[in-house]
């Protein structure tokens, strides 16, 4: 490691600033959804607000360590990186604490360490490695092949550990790979999958065959040309494949408590008794998680004022659902507030990624904003009941090391990228 001399630095204020006040604001609701009516005493540990304010306070050093190492750093290293924290997956499946269903934790004396966190850096780094290589072009199919194994290999250890919310969130490098060159077909196709798969489980197998294949062939009569047959015949063929086999999917490989929450989403129960039995077991979070927010109103009930919040009403409000407690107690002036937060962030991140003159900052830079983009959107449509309840925190916001840590490592490693880019060429 070495530090670099004769050499001019420009640290991004904007969004070190916009960083310190996402983390702030989400300590302060940290600190409203935990204590316990007594007396604040930020020294104990008992307490998660406490906690959180010591990983603040290691945050505050590793930002200092992330900006005092060499920019060039994180490029020569990155597949080294890449490799520690795919055996530090590996290593949970010996060493691992299964906490709430999940084995993603190490338990290091009195706390404990989730590398799936920390995996998404490694991977955002071996990805932006990868596709500024200059042997490295996304139309050909081999290096796409070399791109999609990077992203798997992780998503799958994840995976394996039970927490499908931080598998999800890989599929955020597919927006990276497009901006990069990836061919659109990708995406193309991975949308109209996912809009097959919701519509079979919603109306049936049979019904979204005949549907999607009445489109498909109403689009071949509009074109009708040969080459164009043939791809409408494999669509059709895909789509009842696909219909048929969500149906299995859902009802055999899922558990049940997944096939709960997905028809909680899309309604797929009928019996109105029981749907509410549902709603009361599998979904009581949620339930209570829209009427903290709900209660809040326009200016919210002020700060240590949330009845829901105080009342403990959310189970485990100051992690996954700490928008609740934002909702409740600033209202929707302080949910949009925070919303505008995180938009500006990301609209900083990617303004910054474009002005890059190295593609390794660039890709890097894009992979920062998909991940923070995916965290967000999932995080605060789960707790208002737009997707599926997964369990995924809101960045910076939620309490958590782990996350903390990892997402300060994630956005300054990019500062300190865009801060040396005065010096290249």
């Amino acid at each position: 490691m070495h530090r670099e001399t004769n050499k001019h630095f420009k640290f991004d204020w904007i969004t070190i600033i916009l960083f310190f006040m996402l983390v702030g604001f989400g300590w302060i609701n940290i600190l409203s959804a935990s204590h316990t009516g007594d007396t604040l005493n930020y020294f104990d540990l008992q307490h998660s607000y406490s906690k959180q304010l010591i990983f603040i306070f290691f945050t505050i050093g590793l930002i200092i360590l992330l900006l005092s190492i060499e920019a060039k750093f994180y490029e020569r290293f990155s597949s080294i990186i890449y490799i520690i924290s795919m055996l530090s997956l590996v290593g949970l499946f010996i060493f691992g604490k299964n906490v709430n269903g999940a084995t993603s934790w190490y338990a290091i004396g009195g706390m404990t360490l989730q590398p799936s966190e920390f995996a998404k850096v490694a991977t955002s780094l071996a990805i932006a490695k990868h596709i500024s290589d200059l042997n490295t072009n996304l139309k050909n199919f081999k290096d796409q092949i070399q791109a999609f194994l990077i992203i798997t290999v992780p998503a799958v250890l994840v995976l394996l550990q039970n927490d499908t919310g931080s598998t999800i969130v890989y599929a955020a490098f597919f927006f990276v790979l497009y901006r990069e060159g990836l061919p659109k077909y990708y995406l193309i196709i991975g949308v109209f999958l996912i809009l097959i798969s919701i519509l079979s489980l919603k109306f049936g197998a049979i019904i979204t065959s005949i549907a999607a294949s009445t489109i498909i062939l109403l689009a071949y009569y509009i074109n009708r040309k040969k080459a164009i047959f043939a791809r409408s015949l494999l669509y059709i063929i895909v789509t009842i494949l696909v219909s048929s086999g969500v149906k299995f999917f859902y009802q055999n490989v899922l558990k049940s408590h997944q096939q709960d929450r997905i028809s909680l989403w899309l309604r797929l129960e009928k019996d109105p008794e029981k749907l509410e039995r549902m709603k009361q077991t599998f979904a009581y979070n949620l339930n209570e998680s829209e009427k903290a927010i709900s209660s809040g109103g326009f200016a919210g009930k002020g700060f240590m004022e949330g009845t829901r919040t105080t009342g403990k009403f959310v189970p485990e409000q100051h992690t996954d659902y700490i928008f609740s407690t934002v909702g409740e107690e600033w209202g929707f002036l302080g949910s949009a507030g925070v919303v505008i937060l995180f938009i500006l962030l990301l609209l900083r991140i990617l303004h910054l990624a474009e002005l890059q003159k190295s593609q390794f900052s660039r890709v890097y830079g894009y992979s920062v904003a998909a991940i923070i983009f995916i965290h967000f959107l999932i995080n605060i449509g789960m707790v208002m009941g737009l997707i599926p309840t997964i369990g995924i925190p809101l960045p910076l916001f939620s309490y958590g090391g782990s996350g903390l840590w990892a997402f300060t490592i994630l956005i300054f490693i990019f500062i300190k990228l865009d801060s040396n880019r005065i010096n290249e060429w």
